[in-house]
């Protein structure tokens, strides 16, 4: 078997094998991007909430980390946002952006989590998808955005 060089080829000259996309890699990239998509429209959706109305969510009684109800607003609309950029620029195929949505994802995970008093179900669900998104981000690697994407090795 032929030895790989740094620039892609062979010792013997043959150019190198063409990586193989694995079908649940490339979904799972789709997957992580739709549910990104989601979860950062939630995230808009609830700060909006939380500011227009400052009725909307109760405030919890001996809750360590209750802050005010407009600053939680705030931090889900610019969170949202944030999670909503993450996801529109996945498909670019760079390491960054993958990177990124982990990163966008288990803060995302960590703002529910402090969430889960006022909204216990739909924290546990963002949570879920989070935790997914993590992991379709992590099994999607560089050799299959080059195939797809084109993008730059």
């Amino acid at each position: 078997m032929a030895e790989q060089t740094s620039a892609g080829q062979s010792r013997q000259g043959a150019p190198a094998p063409e990586p193989r996309i694995r079908p649940v890699a490339l979904g799972g990239v789709v997957f992580a991007v739709c549910v990104l998509a989601l979860v950062g429209a939630y995230h808009v959706i609830a700060g909006l909430a939380a500011i227009l109305d400052h009725n909307f969510y109760r405030a919890q009684e001996n809750y360590a980390y209750d802050f005010s109800i407009n600053g939680w607003g705030w931090l889900q609309l610019l969170s949202g946002l944030v999670v909503l950029a993450a996801a529109f620029h996945l498909f670019n195929g760079r390491a960054w952006a993958r990177a990124v949505g982990i990163g966008v994802a288990a803060v995302s995970a960590l703002e529910n989590f402090f969430f889960t008093p006022y909204y216990p179900v739909w924290s546990a669900i963002i949570i879920a998808l989070d935790v997914l998104v993590i992991w379709s981000l992590a099994t999607y690697g560089h050799q299959e955005a080059h195939k797809v994407y084109n993008a730059p090795l």
